[in-house]
């Protein structure tokens, strides 16, 4: 690989013993992938954050790390295994949390912003089209690429803390424009009726896909959340990292602008495809007791419609809300947090239903209107998931 001298002197050691590591594991990646260069990156988001999926040794690594180094820019967390303000009151317990702060202090000692969420885009890391970042939570990764038109690859947590701290990453796969060209056609002769439309089409196409660019044709215009939820499913059944919509999305275009496009395979999707997709995402008969919306993490209009269709209403179930800190805020500013609390609802921050030992609750079946928790859930906390609107979720636990 061709490096600048400042990076060729970060590698040599010359800005301290952290720095010199981390180009000595990108650099080894970036041959691997036969990149020619180091590019410069404008913000990092860093998966490998709840004490569920990294474990001790995770937590050994990042404090390590947090004692050599320091992060170069603007750098945000992934959700962690539980809400660290209110852990008590959702029944987390004192041993998990405690690892689970450690990590989050680990991290905040090289500089990471302590800002748990899979949506930084919602709340201030909004990078600009183009613009080189190296970002890992699958869903983050879709949505920056797809709907931002920023540039990065589906990076490893590891890989992208490293690559914030030296403010590099290897010049390779979708930071390179000819790459990001749509290499499938799907036409969807569909009109979609809600939220779970989009990511039941999500989940089916990416089990085709896998790691391919696809391009849709859809009767309708989509909106950002649905946008997001149809990325984070094609993230989760396949490892979609950029998807093209006609007329939507901003590459669009350019996706479709080579002689090659016209010769690439098309796949027909109909109402029977998206209907069974939505069939097959539920596992049970039974109600849901708790109904987890927020995945990806909910933004400020997505709470909005909770507390519209929980207005004057008593839940029987439990009710959590995933979503940042950030957006809680403005929840409660704007009164949906008062409204969601009074009907005996909660907004979680800083955590998910995928990340957190749910399994270690008194819960069996958990109702979702997101596709990519319909389809982790059930690996990742072995309980059993029923995947429905937000208006019919909240209809199965009212009085």
């Amino acid at each position: 690989m061709e490096l600048t001298k400042y990076e060729q002197d970060m590698y040599d050691g010359e800005y301290g013993e952290g720095k010199a590591e981390c180009m000595e594991i990108l650099t080894s990646l970036g041959k691997i992938y036969n990149a020619e260069k180091m590019i410069p990156i404008t913000s990092a988001q860093v998966s490998g954050v709840s004490y569920k999926t990294i474990g001790d040794a995770g937590l050994d690594f990042v404090v390590d790390l947090g004692k050599k180094a320091d992060v170069e820019l603007e750098t945000m967390l992934n959700p962690a295994g539980v809400d660290i303000e209110n852990w008590q009151e959702l029944g987390f317990s004192e041993e998990f949390t405690k690892k689970q702060i450690d990590i989050i202090n680990g991290y905040e000692s090289c500089g990471v912003m302590s800002t748990c969420t899979c949506t930084p885009y919602l709340i201030g890391n909004t990078p600009l089209i183009n613009e080189h970042v190296a970002w890992s939570e699958s869903s983050a990764v879709c949505y920056v690429n797809s709907v931002i038109g920023a540039r990065t690859n589906r990076e490893g947590g590891p890989s992208a803390l490293l690559a914030a701290i030296v403010g590099r990453t290897p010049y390779y796969g979708n930071h390179i424009l000819e790459n990001r060209r749509a290499n499938m056609i799907f036409d969807v002769d569909y009109d979609f009726k809600n939220e779970i439309d989009y990511g039941a089409l999500g989940y089916f196409v990416g089990q085709i896909v896998n790691d391919k660019k696809p391009y849709f044709r859809l009767n309708d215009r989509v909106s950002r959340n649905n946008l997001k939820l149809l990325g984070a499913a094609l993230a989760s059944s396949g490892a979609v990292s950029l998807y093209h919509v006609e007329n939507v999305t901003p590459e669009a275009d350019y996706a479709r602008c080579d002689e090659s496009f016209d010769e690439l395979e098309v796949v027909n999707i109909d109402e029977s495809d998206i209907k069974e997709t939505i069939q097959k995402l539920t596992t049970t008969d039974k109600l849901p007791d708790l109904v987890c919306l927020g995945c990806p993490h909910a933004s400020i209009s997505e709470i909005q419609e909770v507390a519209k269709l929980l207005r004057g209403r008593k839940l029987k179930g439990d009710l959590w809300i995933c979503t940042s800190k950030a957006i809680k805020a403005i929840s409660e500013q704007c009164g949906y947090l008062d409204i969601i609390e009074k009907a005996g609802g909660k907004i979680v921050s800083d955590t998910c239903m995928v990340v957190a030992p749910v399994e270690e609750l008194d819960y069996e079946v958990i109702g979702v209107n997101s596709a990519k928790a319909a389809n982790y859930v059930p690996n990742m906390a072995n309980l059993d998931v029923v995947y429905d609107t937000v208006e019919n979720l909240i209809d199965m636990i009212s009085q």
